[in-house]
């Protein structure tokens, strides 16, 4: 079985096709300003150099197209026909209420996303149009929908509900729903393996910290909270989101500057975060080297940032009553030393010690890395996230009809034997080149072991 799975955005389209049987990714890619012109694809597969080609994308299924042909292309392909794909998996952002886990998409499906899309209006949209576009390409086979939104369902009313007129929550939903579950999912389940432990008997807070970002406390291998709320705005300090402030703040802003509801939204969505505090950046790479330059903004939005993230993981250690371990993860988490050591300061209190030379090697997207002093008594990681590992695991189950909520299922990469072969290519490389990163690894590949040793 291969199945392939698709992340629609506004003007970009990421792709991932997987061989079921033979355990292994067949090429990934994205397409790169869909509707904006000057649109390209760039393509990979594994033991070949990258591929790109410029071709316009005026709409969503002409990207889609533009994938399929690719992938059968007498050179760069990887299947003789497309009819080899037997199913997708679409990722769709916000579920609502109504989708407690993964589901094969049908019209009835697809009439409630639409009905959604006032929730997620940055994101439903796209996509919808990437579902549909890729149901006219490939019509006969099943199409699923992974929704980020899905795994928060098992959270309390005492977290998802807000103190405002419950007459809106009635009416219009409003309510806490949280993001990157799926980034969450895969994080939970591989921290229960590194601990050793019954994803079940497991208390976690997990940092997804990336241009958007958000924290996730997990009690008993459950989401219990989670910092972003109705919309991706709410929570940590974000690349251009403004996360948690004062809500008069905007109506007071808005009066003394004359702007609009849209206009305000748009500030605190595209216009904050790091970028409202450097004023001009919101690459942390970029952020932490001018504060070593003496940038005292750029120093302060690390400041500012890493702060919001420790006092989540202090709020959620004790909403949940203690934790296994905190978990890094997304681009910012997987990479960034400095944020991960600022948010981790003064926690020693709550059993949380880092090994600070751990932490500085652990600069990898690869491999997973332990970055807690020996005696600390809670575990603290770095995982590289998978979200599309999710996508493709529940799009076979729905096609076998084995699919069912997590807490019922098990996912190939809870067995401690586990072994993403794409990453371990990559990290042995990337170890040929930087040796040190075999220090913080907790499960290296098996010949970089022995080696190691």
């Amino acid at each position: 079985m291969q199945v392939i799975c698709l992340n629609c955005g506004s003007s970009s389209l990421k792709y991932r096709l997987y061989d079921w049987d033979k355990k292994e990714t067949r090429a990934t890619g994205v397409v790169e300003r869909v509707t904006v012109g000057g649109s390209f694809i760039l393509h990979q597969v594994p033991g070949r150099d990258d591929v790109k080609i410029a071709q316009e994308c005026p709409d969503h299924k002409v990207a889609i197209k533009l994938i399929m042909d690719t992938l059968v292309h007498k050179d760069h392909g990887v299947v003789s026909d497309t009819s080899q794909i037997t199913a997708v998996g679409h990722r769709v952002v916000h579920g609502g209420e109504k989708f407690t886990q993964s589901v094969l998409i049908t019209g009835e499906v697809m009439s409630a996303f639409r009905k959604l899309s006032d929730l997620a209006p940055l994101h439903n949209p796209p996509n919808i149009l990437g579902i549909e576009a890729a149901k006219a390409v490939m019509p006969k086979i099943p199409h699923m929908a992974i929704l980020d939104t899905a795994w928060h369902q098992t959270m309390p009313r005492s977290s998802y509900m807000y103190a405002l007129p419950y007459s809106w929550y009635e009416k219009y939903g409003v309510r806490r729903y949280g993001f990157h579950g799926t980034s969450f999912l895969y994080n939970a389940k591989r921290a229960a393996v590194l601990l050793k432990k019954d994803p079940f008997q497991c208390n976690l807070v997990i940092a997804h910290i990336g241009n958007g970002a958000s924290i996730n406390a997990v009690k008993a291998g459950c989401s219990f909270d989670t910092s972003m709320g109705l919309t991706p705005l709410e929570g940590l300090v974000m690349g251009t989101r403004a996360g948690d402030h004062d809500a008069a703040i905007d109506f007071y802003i808005m009066g003394k500057e004359n702007l609009s509801p849209k206009d305000i939204d748009s500030i605190l969505n595209k216009k904050s975060g790091v970028l409202g505090i450097t004023g001009k950046m919101t690459d942390r790479r970029d952020i932490s080297e001018a504060a070593g330059k003496g940038d005292q903004r750029a120093a302060l939005a690390m400041e500012v940032e890493s702060y919001r993230v420790r006092k989540y993981i202090g709020a959620y250690a004790a909403a949940v009553g203690g934790v296994d371990a905190v978990v890094f993860t997304a681009g910012v988490g997987e990479m960034s030393d400095a944020i991960r050591a600022k948010a981790l300061e003064g926690l020693e209190c709550m059993g949380i010690k880092l090994d600070g030379e751990r932490n500085k090697l652990a600069k990898t997207r690869n491999a997973e890395s332990e970055i807690s002093a020996a005696d600390s008594k809670v575990k603290v990681f770095v995982i590289p996230t998978d979200e599309e590992r999710v996508f493709i695991e529940d799009t076979v189950a729905l096609c076998e009809g084995r699919y069912d909520l997590h807490t019922r299922f098990t996912y190939r990469f809870q067995n401690p034997a586990f072994r993403n072969t794409l990453r371990d290519l990559a990290f042995a490389k990337e170890c040929a080149e930087k040796p040190w990163l075999l220090k913080a690894a907790c499960c290296p590949p098996p010949g970089l072991a022995a080696a190691a040793a």
